[in-house]
């Protein structure tokens, strides 16, 4: 999402999020709610794992991004700290995905010193939040998808710019905003 598109920066500012208490940096998190493990289990078409929160959802209040442990209940690192849920969203990112969209979003990170340093950013935000959440060494330094030198997933940016809002995660708000037309988090299309 570009700065000078006021529409797409004030939907996405407005999505529902994270818990207030867990965005201000507080791990106190309220335990998640059997309805949504429910519908993340049939959006998935399996058990959902690790799970402790429902970190963003969309207009109709159905879960959209969860937020997972570190350490899985079986003792596998699990980086991932942002993962995308909603089918109609997951379908949109894989669409910008086939597009070859990463391939020119890695090629902007040489060119683009800022951008790049936006990035890194939104990596050590990343960072930082899965860090609230238990330490796991064998993950220690990384974040998820490609960050911060490269563009490898897409449903993991757009994770964590639904999570933590716009300005965090410049690819993430970008795919969002490319995203638009076929799945936005203020419409329901449940």
């Amino acid at each position: 999402m570009t700065s000078d598109d006021p529409t797409a920066a004030r939907a996405h500012r407005d999505t529902p999020g994270l818990d207030a208490r867990a965005s201000a940096g507080v791990v106190d998190l309220p335990p998640v709610e059997a309805a949504d493990l429910a519908a993340v289990a049939e959006q998935l078409g399996r058990e959902p794992r690790g799970v402790v929160a429902i970190a963003a959802r969309c207009r109709c209040g159905r879960p959209t991004v969860v937020r997972t442990s570190p350490r899985l209940p079986d003792g596998t690192p699990f980086p991932t700290s942002y993962y995308l849920t909603h089918p109609g969203a997951v379908a949109a990112v894989s669409t910008l995905e086939a597009s070859g969209l990463m391939t020119r979003m890695t090629e902007r990170l040489v060119e683009d010193e800022e951008l790049a340093a936006q990035y890194r950013r939104a990596h050590e935000d990343y960072l930082a939040q899965r860090a609230e959440l238990g330490d796991v060494p064998e993950i220690d330094g990384i974040s998820a998808g490609g960050m911060p030198g490269r563009v490898k997933c897409l449903h993991v940016l757009v994770g964590h710019s639904l999570a933590r809002g716009p300005g965090v995660n410049p690819f993430g708000d970008e795919a969002l905003a490319a995203m638009a037309p076929s799945w936005s988090p203020m419409r329901c299309t449940c």
